[in-house]
């Protein structure tokens, strides 16, 4: 398989304005198929905002809304496969989710995630928590996998996805501060200890007011199988480019032990 590059939209776009976050998201897709990628992926919640307060209830939409189907136009337009974070309104409408929706090159939805673990007093007051842990997709050869930020802080959570066979671990954030930690150190690990690459992809600066106003860290990055960062963004905003190397895949997992030296049965407790 041939290397597979992949473009990191590090922003916040416009909190509150789906419809300029649309915009942002055709730019930078049409900046993505020119530097040659073939998948854009955007941050947490990206089409209306991460603190929105009663706004994310107003905001939300189901997974074939209007959104969506401006996503898959705006992917079939480039050619290129569009990873995007929004609130999912689902089942009666009660519900809404903090969901992360992959569409493919073609237009066509692959797969949708919904994070399972909330983070903070903010998260649990809007969302209900999803209660499917791995979601894969195949995309240009790899099996991409999808979760949202506080779910990549879990050994567990991503663990299951290379027990599953995940290559590429797609994770829109909203990371903020004091927590840069996890985009410096956490992630690359996670992507060693589990022979995949990460792909993590933060929002940037203040959002919010009040109890719910957050300083976004960036440093959105790219990590390999071999514990390396393969691309890291500064603080601002960026349209960061990565590749993902099949072959540097199969030979990082042939040399490290990790899921061969498993020993399964002595961790029932876990349960």
């Amino acid at each position: 398989m041939p290397s597979s590059r992949i473009a990191l939209l590090q922003s916040s776009g416009r909190p509150g304005d789906a419809v300029k976050n649309l915009e942002v998201i055709a730019g930078a897709a049409r900046a993505a198929a020119a530097g040659g990628a073939g998948l854009l992926v955007c941050p947490e919640m990206f089409l209306t905002g991460y603190a929105i307060g009663a706004d994310v209830s107003r905001l939300a939409e189901p997974a074939d809304g209007p959104a969506a189907e401006a996503v898959a136009r705006i992917a079939d337009e480039h050619g290129i496969a569009v990873l995007y974070g929004y609130p999912e309104r689902a089942g009666d409408g009660a519900r809404v989710h903090n969901s992360a929706q992959l569409i493919g090159p073609d237009g066509s939805s692959l797969a949708n995630y919904r994070k399972t673990h909330l983070f903070g007093g903010f998260e649990r007051e809007w969302f209900t928590p999803g209660d499917t842990p791995v979601v894969q997709a195949e995309l240009g050869g790899l099996r991409v996998g999808i979760m949202i930020c506080y779910d990549v802080e879990f050994p567990e959570n991503v663990r299951a996805h290379a027990l599953a066979g995940t290559d590429l671990l797609l994770v829109p954030t909203a990371q903020m501060h004091p927590f840069q930690f996890v985009a410096e150190s956490v992630v690359p690990v996670r992507a060693f200890e589990n022979q995949l690459y990460v792909a993590y992809v933060n929002r940037t600066g203040p959002e919010g007011e009040g109890a719910s106003a957050f300083e976004f860290v960036g440093l959105s990055c790219l990590a390999g199988p071999d514990g390396t960062t393969r691309a890291r963004a500064g603080r601002g905003d960026e349209l960061l480019f990565g590749d993902v190397d099949p072959e540097l895949l199969r030979a990082s997992r042939a040399a490290n032990p990790y899921l061969r030296d498993r020993h399964p049965g002595l961790y029932g407790s876990l349960h």
